[in-house]
């Protein structure tokens, strides 16, 4: 029997899986049955009995479903990914605060992604992709290990066609890819050139900290610059104080930042 969202924000409820799509050997997508649509960037928990429960961007969403890009990296999702189509999984949520898309408009937007970071900001991209009338231009950064690491290769591929798309690689070169970590292709976006313009940065901390001083350095404000600690999360609700950074609870007052409020509380 399929179920709704409950209402009790601590209960999970069942949900069908409809499809799972393989990027790499450690990195699935999930599109699971669901009538609540988050907003961009919002996480929900997910779980099986018995076996454990994580915290997990929404990388799609559409009429009755949502999706999931999950990396197998434990107990949890190693019993996920022998999940097919058919079975269920149980979800609570969605829970966060989201990227303010509506002041993104009418503006000039960089989004800087790295590895599965890329995930959080997927329903953001391609809502931006679907209107393409609404940004003034859109860039995406999105930096890789390795070719064979490479996420959402179709969908990469189609927003080229809209946005200007500069994929890296680590250490790799390869046909098609630039080579370095994000932090060296940050230069090629004329920020200061920008009338209005907007930063987004997913990925490891380490990772947001130094690309967001490499926009600081190429001209951008700190109010300009959001970045996103949905990886912090574990109870969703701020019960448990496994996402509490210093005096902040992320899962209460994000994971969605603005950089110039992070300063001296997560980041540094």
């Amino acid at each position: 029997m399929e179920h709704t969202m409950s209402k009790n924000i601590l209960l999970p409820t069942p949900h069908k899986i409809l499809n799972v799509l393989k990027h790499t050997e450690t990195e699935y997508t999930f599109r699971v049955s669901c009538d609540v649509e988050p907003d961009y960037g919002q996480f929900f928990m997910l779980s099986l009995p018995k076996v454990g429960e994580a915290p997990i961007s929404a990388s799609g969403k559409g009429p009755g479903y949502v999706e999931f890009t999950i990396r197998n990296v434990g107990m949890l999702t190693q019993e996920i990914f022998r999940l097919e189509p058919g079975r269920s999984i149980f979800l609570r949520g969605p829970y966060g605060n989201h990227f303010p898309a509506e002041k993104f408009e009418n503006k000039d937007l960089l989004i800087i992604c790295g590895g599965t970071g890329m995930s959080p900001v997927m329903t953001l991209i391609n809502h931006f992709y679907d209107h393409p009338e609404v940004c003034k231009s859109v860039t995406v950064i999105a930096g890789f290990k390795n070719k064979d690491a490479v996420l959402f290769k179709e969908e990469i591929n189609k927003f080229k066609s809209r946005f200007r798309m500069i994929v890296t690689l680590d250490n790799e070169v390869e046909e098609g890819y630039e080579t370095g970590m994000v932090t060296a292709h940050i230069g090629k976006v004329p920020i200061r050139s920008f009338e209005d313009y907007n930063i987004v940065i997913v990925g490891p901390p380490v990772m947001m900290h130094f690309s967001a001083l490499e926009c600081l350095k190429n001209g951008a404000r700190e109010d300009k610059i959001w970045v996103s600690f949905e990886r912090k999360m574990s109870c969703g609700v701020g019960k448990c104080g496994h996402c509490k950074i210093n005096d902040t609870y992320v899962c209460l007052e994000g994971p969605v930042f603005n950089y110039k409020d992070t300063k001296g509380r997560l980041i540094d």
